[in-house]
């Protein structure tokens, strides 16, 4: 959805869709608490690309987790 998200942003007014508002809704929450620690750098905002790696750090750490409860069985 980030990707999405993202890519909505190079296409004038299609964020202001349909699918670009259900984006919005879905996307900018996770985002904002990205975007008010890492300041963009002119017109590129770098904090997407941070949080895509903090979600994948947390899907691993759940992973690891099951494959730990997983193991003990």
């Amino acid at each position: 959805m980030i990707i999405g998200y993202l890519i909505l942003s190079w296409f004038p007014n299609a964020r202001g869709s349909f699918v670009g508002g259900l984006l919005s809704k879905l996307v900018e929450p996770y985002l904002a608490p990205f975007r008010k620690i890492i300041p963009s750098i002119g017109f590129i905002d770098l904090s997407p690309i941070v949080a895509l790696i903090a979600l994948k750090f947390v899907v691993m750490g759940i992973f690891a987790v099951l494959d730990f409860i997983v193991g003990l069985f």
